[in-house]
Parts: C-alpha cells; sequence; structure tokens
C-alpha cells in the first residue's frame, strides 16, 4: 500500500474493538482500559485527526458535575481514558504520524504519536512504531478498529 492509499483509506470514523499490550520479555497480555473498552478514531479528509479512548467500567461521579468531582473521582476519571487530536500525516504506506496539538495527558501536547498502520476491508490495526512502557514493563501496544 503507498502512503496515498493508506491515507485514504484512513478516512472516516473507527470504534474501538481491543487494546491488548504485549510484553516484549514475556508475552503476557495485558488490556490497559479493561477487557471491552470503548473509544473513537476520526480522520478527516482535511488531514486531522481524534483519538477517544476509555475503560468502559469508570464509575459515574457522586454528583452531577464534572467540576464537583472528588480529587479521587477526578484521578480514576483521567486514570481511564486517554484523548488527543491534531493534524495527521502518513509519511508511508505503513505509517501514521499523530501530530499531537491537544490532549488530556500534556506531555503529550506538541509531539508526536507515530503508529504503525494497516488496514484490511473494515479494520484498522495501529500498532507501536517504538515500544512503549506500561507498569514497568516494555510493550507492544496494538489497538484494532472497526470501520462505523
Amino acid at each position: 500500500m503507498t502512503a496515498e492509499e493508506l491515507r485514504a483509506a484512513l478516512i472516516g470514523t473507527w470504534r474501538l474493538v481491543s487494546y491488548e499490550a504485549t510484553s516484549v520479555r514475556t508475552g503476557e497480555i495485558v488490556r490497559p482500559y479493561g477487557d471491552a473498552p470503548d473509544g473513537l478514531i476520526v480522520y478527516t479528509p482535511g488531514g486531522h485527526v481524534s483519538v477517544q479512548v476509555m475503560r468502559s467500567d469508570r464509575t459515574p461521579f457522586a454528583g452531577s458535575a464534572l467540576d464537583e468531582g472528588r480529587p479521587e473521582e477526578l484521578a480514576a476519571a483521567a486514570l481511564g481514558y486517554i484523548a488527543y487530536a491534531g493534524p495527521f500525516h502518513v509519511p508511508d504506506g505503513q505509517t501514521v504520524v499523530h501530530d499531537v496539538a491537544v490532549s488530556l495527558f500534556p506531555n503529550w501536547v506538541s509531539g508526536a504519536q507515530r503508529r504503525t498502520a494497516s488496514v484490511d476491508g473494515r479494520t484498522l490495526r495501529l500498532g507501536p512504531a517504538g515500544r512503549g512502557v506500561i507498569g514497568a514493563t516494555r510493550r507492544d501496544d496494538v489497538l484494532t478498529w472497526e470501520r462505523i
């Protein structure tokens, strides 16, 4: 697949099916957002991406307003959610780069999230362009999405 073909195949809205992170050393698989994560990723024709990933089992706040959440509620909500958006580009037929303009995780702002990407019919797989660390263990993470 060429870069142009991959870019065209990405355009649209995708719903998260699974998020698995495999230990490089032991092969152990963890699911950072639980067994049934939820999320959306949207690639626009104009070259922007928006990513939302969350645990589907997050506990609702005791109150009804976000700004009234107790510190432990706010912390738990943030730990079970990641969101970022910005421009994207496709340098080759196997890679997509998300240039982060805004993010729940402030350390990602003005950085890039580089992913391997493959589209097979209605399935998108985004994998590691480099290894990540989850719980002090180097892992290869793969997010599988379905076109909606």
